[in-house]
């Protein structure tokens, strides 16, 4: 009788989804089709990061089990490379609302670091404070907590900031060209009308 209570619970045990709390980096992760969904690159505080080979996909690690010696989760890569692009979609959108001129940038560890003084069409965004400009991409920014932040540290946008001389007008490369563009064409009709 004693047997066959270990016999049924080490079932049990073969059948119940065991958390991946000690997941090694670089194990591959299986999906419900079997197919691979990706390596592991993380496992930290409850949270596998998965490379899908298209994104760092985070799963909280109480979703993975481990089956006939595969860690498995209840998912295709296709579903959650699905829902990675509609997460990065929204986190852009939130991102580009927030991009707009004088909106007060924040560094990623939470220091005061200046207002968007332009942002062009080609994604390229000047920040202004009161030491000069630091020019960065539309990608080097995220909206968090309601605030516009900027993916890099106080120092590290210190160190990247230029003076700019008063009366200097402040343009991006895209804005530059557009403007040399429109002084050429001015020329150039001055010319013809003469």
């Amino acid at each position: 009788m004693k047997f066959a209570k270990l016999a049924v619970l080490a079932t049990a045990m073969a059948v119940t989804p065991i958390a991946a709390n000690a997941q090694d980096v670089g194990t591959t992760v299986f999906g419900n089709d079997d197919a691979p969904i990706g390596t592991v690159t993380a496992n930290e505080g409850g949270v596998v990061t998965v490379d899908t080979g298209k994104h760092e996909a985070p799963l909280p690690a109480n979703l993975l089990a481990e089956r006939e010696g595969k860690w498995t989760v209840n998912a295709t890569q296709a579903q959650i490379n699905g829902m990675m692009d509609q997460q990065v979609a929204q986190a852009n959108a939130a991102r580009d609302a927030a991009l707009v001129e004088g909106a007060v940038v924040t560094s990623a560890d939470g220091v005061a670091s200046g207002t968007i003084y332009t942002v062009d069409a080609e994604g390229t965004v000047i920040v202004k404070n009161d030491e000069g400009i630091v020019t960065l991409t539309r990608d080097a920014f995220a909206a968090h907590d309601g605030m516009l932040m900027a993916l890099y540290s106080a120092e590290q946008l210190a160190a990247n900031t230029v003076a700019v001389p008063e009366g200097a007008e402040i343009l991006t490369p895209a804005q530059a060209a557009a403007k040399e563009a429109e002084m050429t064409a001015a020329a150039e009709v001055e010319t013809d009308a003469s």
